[in-house]
């Protein structure tokens, strides 16, 4: 008998925040797989009988490989299991989604996506800026700050990112966040342009801190901390002056 997986996007973190479907989807599962970012109370709409698998990722800990996590779905699925895959965010934003549909295609197992609620969405939101601006921003990117090894990655389309009327979104960023603020600067990104770093988004611990690209980088070169994070710059994220 082979069961089936629900890629479910678990939003940002607040349990306010999920679909009712994810809700359903985390009730009937018999083995949930989350990432760090995806437990806390998020969790406690799962069964008491379900399985609750850590398999979070996270820069500088130790973490369960891919090939372990695909396995690991592979394996519930085969045995008959209804199987939620919780990912923070959606799961189709730089959540290695596609690493795990191609283990599943290739085992013969079913599965859906259940899309989240963006974390650059929800950090938005609480920073009080809208993503897109008649006139000044009809464009919204979202960018990685960092590849497989931690490091800036080397084949960012640095011209689209200096783009001054552009809204960006940096994922994972806060590490390499002042080397590429000096490279966008290079590239004619004006150095005041407005920033904001959101971190732990739509929790308790939720922080704002609003500057310029070149403040930013400052902070960042003299503290990271260790909450997980966004860095958001364009013409959007100016609509307060003063630090949160």
């Amino acid at each position: 008998m082979t069961g089936f997986v629900s890629f479910v996007g678990s939003g940002p973190g607040d349990p306010e925040l999920l679909t009712l479907k994810a809700v359903d989807r985390l009730r009937r599962a018999d083995a949930v797989l989350f990432d760090d970012l995806s437990s806390g109370p998020i969790l406690d709409y799962a069964r008491e009988e379900a399985d609750l698998v850590g398999v979070g990722k996270r820069a500088g800990r130790m973490s369960p490989r891919q090939h372990h996590v695909s396995r690991l779905l592979v394996d519930y699925a085969a045995a008959g299991q209804r199987v939620v895959r919780l990912k923070s965010g959606d799961s189709g934003l730089f959540g290695r989604l596609e690493e795990e549909i191609i283990a599943l295609r290739e085992a013969g197992v079913a599965y859906e996506i259940i899309p989240g609620i963006p974390s650059a969405v929800a950090a938005a939101a609480a920073a009080g800026i809208s993503l897109t601006r008649r006139m000044t921003a009809r464009r919204v990117q979202f960018v990685t700050g960092h590849d497989v090894s931690g490091g800036l990655p080397d084949d960012l389309d640095i011209a689209a990112l200096s783009d001054p009327r552009a809204c960006t979104v940096v994922f994972m960023g806060k590490r390499t966040f002042p080397k590429l603020a000096a490279l966008l600067i290079d590239n004619g990104l004006p150095p005041d342009t407005p920033a904001v770093l959101a971190e732990s988004v739509s929790t308790p611990e939720q922080t704002l801190f609003r500057n310029t690209v070149t403040g930013l980088s400052e902070r960042l070169s003299a503290e990271i901390g260790d909450k997980p994070a966004l860095i958001l710059y364009g013409p959007l994220a100016n609509e307060e002056s003063s630090n949160d």
